[in-house]
């Protein structure tokens, strides 16, 4: 049940944070939102795990689970804004989705169990997140979605996956503040100082509120992610790339896109998915 609610939990903070840079890449500029995104979430992280202290359990392999985890973030994340800064919501979202369908495949590759029942559900929510995150039938045939996009989006799911998992595979052996600082702090030395040095660092009134929420969204999306993987990866990890089907239901409230009869049958399935999985590992 954790890892289901972690997993939910993640998502719902995901696509929030998906929803705020979508707007703000394109104003800013896609470093110039990392950059921010990533200082906002360390000015929160950081006090907290000096408070914490340096965990007993932090050696040299747990130190590079982390070190891969936070770099994986930091270049998914720099894909998926360039992506959103060229492309269209409604493809680069569930595109760099299936970030958890590849950190549930090393998960179980890896040794992790699923029963048979819960691989089966995971397999119908994930169908379920392809066809809620599509776009509108109206939007396919409008101008064309640069193929560089695409590519970045890919390339963010790939390294998003690999990130996952090396994430969770430490959400148990050290406290969440320090599975959520490694991002944070890789971000701010090599993305944003570099971009402040260069004088390129961005910001205007209106971008700085989104920033400041997609910032403090990721930390607590990663926050609820490594809860729920402590008990379980893969499926933690599946219901987390729901955020690309929060993103496209929160396009439609807040920016007015019509969902698709496709895309309503997509957030069916994904509902009726989670409660059915939700009562087998109750």
């Amino acid at each position: 049940m954790i890892a289901i609610l972690g997993g939910l939990g993640a998502a719902l903070m995901w696509g929030t944070a998906t929803l705020c840079t979508s707007r703000t890449s394109r104003q800013l500029g896609a470093g110039s939102v990392l950059a921010w995104v990533m200082l906002s979430g360390l000015v929160v992280v950081l006090p907290l795990a000096l408070v914490e202290g340096v965990p007993s359990t932090l050696d040299a392999e747990v130190g590079g689970w982390l070190l891969l985890s936070g770099t994986m973030n930091v270049i998914g994340l720099a894909l998926v804004y360039e992506a959103l800064r060229l492309g269209k919501v409604g493809i680069v979202s569930p595109v760099a989705s299936t970030e958890g369908a590849i950190a549930a495949v090393i998960a179980i590759v890896a040794g992790e169990t699923l029963g048979v029942s819960t691989a089966l559900l995971l397999v119908v929510i994930t169908f379920g997140i392809v066809l809620a995150s599509r776009p509108a039938e109206e939007l396919e045939h409008e101008e064309r979605h640069p193929l560089a996009s695409t590519l970045m989006a890919v390339g963010a799911a790939a390294t998003f996956g690999v990130g996952l998992y090396a994430s969770g595979r430490v959400s148990g052996v050290v406290p969440v503040v320090w599975v959520i600082l490694p991002a944070r702090a890789l971000g701010a030395v090599f993305v944003a100082l570099p971009i402040a040095l260069r004088g390129r660092l961005q910001l205007t009134r209106e971008s700085a509120p989104l920033v400041v929420t997609a910032g403090l969204c990721e930390i607590a999306g990663m926050a609820s992610y490594a809860l729920g993987a402590r008990h379980g990866i893969a499926i933690a990890a599946v219901l987390a790339s729901q955020f690309a089907a929060v993103a496209a239901i929160g396009a439609y409230v807040l920016f007015h896109e019509r969902l698709s009869a496709v895309q309503r049958s997509g957030a069916a399935v994904i509902l009726a998915g989670v409660a059915v999985l939700t009562a087998v590992n109750a």
